[in-house]
């Protein structure tokens, strides 16, 4: 009941909205699917199938209303290595039914059953790690990799390869000036239509507008049949024509895991975009869940998985789609072109929907972030820059992985330099280290510095009220330092370390002075208590 009381709070807080909105989705996600499919080295029925079945599980499960998700090229461009090396391995696929997409298929349901897993166990909080300057350079990296994927529409070979790029020719004379004067209509009636009347998605219209000029003109244009008929029937269901035993697990594992991390980091990443355009907030484990039933009904219906589409969810978003709704009725106009409009939505310019992703690529990317890049920090700024180039680069997911890997080494060492202390010699003739700052594995060294076995009184006290130990190497750090003084015939006091501190130490354990009242109570990150 609190599931269905859920689904009907999130289903559309306006069905008009969500309706235009979704079909605007939908249109914009033909072009997609088919290049992307081409990308992966499968079928386009393939990527179709894919956009319809993960956009509707999402769209009803997901737990963000009003993401769309779909075949991407983030998935695709690994996808392809899959595809080649069962093809090498295990024979030659024919049509995009043979072995390759078969172990594809196979791939993909391990995937789902991956990404459900991470949901159970509720892994999807860890994207609340990802630093500013990482979602900065992620959505910036992003808006980079649409606009590259839009340029192989001016080439007049059919789109491949990792942004679909081919080594046929570029667009010249009368066909380039109409396809770019298609664009800029396009972007045009996207951009001002609103300033007009927001009772209509302004992409949409574009779209309409200059597919009926184009028709009507009889324009010598690109279009989606161009690219390829998507024509087709409903999926079929089909467990995946592979074998069932250990020598097909460990080829698909790797890939399916590579797979999943991707998704699942793409994913939550646009459902933060997203929570920001919105200001509302979505549920990422949920959102986990979602994505793997998704996949795992997917693999057994022929399609090649996927996850949450960026730029397809901002259309949505800026053309007025919020709730389930939206998703369900991009996913389910899908399904209605590729079963009973494919002429009429194969004579649509390519350069409308071009056009569109322009837009997308302009209110994707953070302008205001070159203001930015003299005002923060240097550290901050180099991850924003590298963030994005290696997405372009790569992919999503390794640029963020990388992005967070550099914004916890930055950190750590930024707080290494804080350790410090101030010393006093008390009446008795005791020294006393007054310890500031935290105490990890970045800090050890500089903590190891500050003391003196050799030189120091008879009795030294290391006060640890204003300091935290944080790591097992903190705890390896004192317990060294607490060696060198007994080595040197010291006596040696550690005050206000926490119970745990105490427990773990080995050899000085029992030189630590408890006091109950005053001791802090916090846990180190070490795996010797578990």
């Amino acid at each position: 009941m609190l599931l269905l009381r859920e689904f009907m709070q999130t289903f559309s807080p306006n069905l008009k909205n969500d309706t235009l909105s979704g079909l605007t989705v939908a249109l914009a996600l033909v072009p997609e699917a088919v290049a992307f499919a081409f990308v992966a080295g499968v079928h386009p029925l393939t990527g179709l199938y894919a956009a319809f079945m993960v956009g509707l599980i999402t769209a009803v499960m997901g737990g963000r209303p009003g993401m769309i998700s779909g075949a991407t090229g983030a998935l695709a461009v690994v996808m392809v290595s899959l595809v080649a090396e069962a093809e090498r391995s295990f024979g030659v696929s024919g049509g995009g039914s043979g072995t390759g997409p078969q172990y594809l298929f196979a791939a993909v349901v391990l995937m789902g059953i991956i990404q459900i897993v991470a949901g159970a166990f509720k892994l999807g909080k860890f994207i609340r790690i990802v630093p500013y300057p990482v979602m900065l350079g992620f959505v910036n990296g992003l808006a980079i990799v649409i606009f590259l994927a839009q340029l192989p529409q001016l080439q007049s070979a059919t789109p491949v390869g990792k942004w679909g790029w081919t080594e046929g020719t570029w667009l010249a004379g009368s066909e380039l000036l109409i396809m770019l004067g298609l664009i800029g209509l396009t972007m045009a009636i996207t951009h001002f239509l609103p300033k007009i009347t927001s009772a209509f998605p302004s992409a949409l219209a574009g779209i309409l507008a200059v597919s009926g000029i184009a028709l009507f003109a009889d324009l010598d244009t690109k279009t989606v049949g161009d690219l390829a008929s998507i024509a087709g029937g409903l999926p079929d269901f089909g467990i995946p024509n592979v074998p069932l035993n250990m020598e097909t697990f460990w080829f698909i594992l790797p890939y399916s895991v590579i797979f999943a991390a991707i998704g699942l980091i793409e994913s939550l990443l646009t459902v933060t975009v997203i929570d920001e355009m919105t200001n509302t907030r979505g549920r990422g484990n949920k959102e986990c869940v979602a994505q793997g039933s998704a996949n795992l009904v997917t693999g057994f219906f022929g399609g090649m998985g996927g996850c949450a589409m960026i730029g397809q969810s901002m259309i949505n978003v800026s053309s007025g789609g919020r709730g389930r709704w939206s998703g369900i009725a991009a996913a389910l106009f899908l399904l209605s072109f590729i079963l009973f409009a494919s002429p009429l939505i194969e004579q649509i310019p390519i350069a409308a929907l071009t056009g569109v992703m322009f837009m997308v690529v302009i209110g994707t990317f953070e302008w205001s972030s070159f203001r930015m890049l003299g005002k923060i920090p240097k550290q901050d700024a180099f991850i924003i820059v590298l963030v994005s180039g290696v997405t372009v680069a790569t992919d999503l997911a390794i640029a963020v992985i990388v992005g967070v890997i550099v914004a916890a080494l930055v950190f750590a060492w930024e707080h290494a330099k804080h350790i410090s202390a101030r010393t006093l010699i008390q009446e008795d003739g005791a020294k006393v280290y007054d310890l500031f700052g935290p105490l990890f594995f970045g800090s050890v060294s500089a903590f190891k510095d500050i003391f003196d076995p050799e030189n120091d009184p008879e009795v030294v006290i290391i006060e640890f009220k204003n300091s935290r130990v944080a790591d097992s190497s903190a705890i390896e750090a004192i317990d060294t330092i607490a060696e060198r003084y007994i080595a040197a015939g010291k006596e040696v006091h550690l005050r206000h370390l926490s119970e745990e501190c105490r427990v773990l130490l080995n050899k000085a354990g029992n030189l630590c002075d408890v006091n109950v009242i005053e001791d802090p109570n916090y846990r180190v990150a070490t795996d010797k208590l578990a």
